[in-house]
């Protein structure tokens, strides 16, 4: 079974009217994200850029439509390329940022 690649897409200000008090949703937001362009980003203040849920979904459909791989085997694969490229880096959890 190959990935469906639905668009990726936060739709904030749409999460913000669903939410039960859009205003205070969006005040928040604002607080830790207040440019304009957060309001299209795609990631929040929650897990940043690097670590959106969101964000890695989208990224492993791609690299798995790349590769012409199934679910499972893109998986498979990119934990393979993933493990080796840790342990070239040093096979350290944390490092300095630069």
């Amino acid at each position: 079974m190959r990935f469906q690649r639905p668009v990726l897409s936060f739709r904030w200000q749409d999460q913000f009217n669903l939410s039960l008090d859009p205003e205070t949703a969006n005040a928040y937001h604002d607080e830790t994200l207040p440019a304009d362009s957060a309001k299209v980003a795609h990631f929040c203040s929650m897990c940043g850029p690097h670590f959106c849920s969101m964000k890695i979904t989208e990224d492993v459909r791609e690299y798995a439509a790349k590769k012409a791989l199934d679910e499972e085997k893109a998986l498979e694969l990119g934990m393979i390329e993933k493990s080796k490229e840790f342990t070239e880096k040093g096979a350290q959890i944390y490092s300095k940022i630069k």
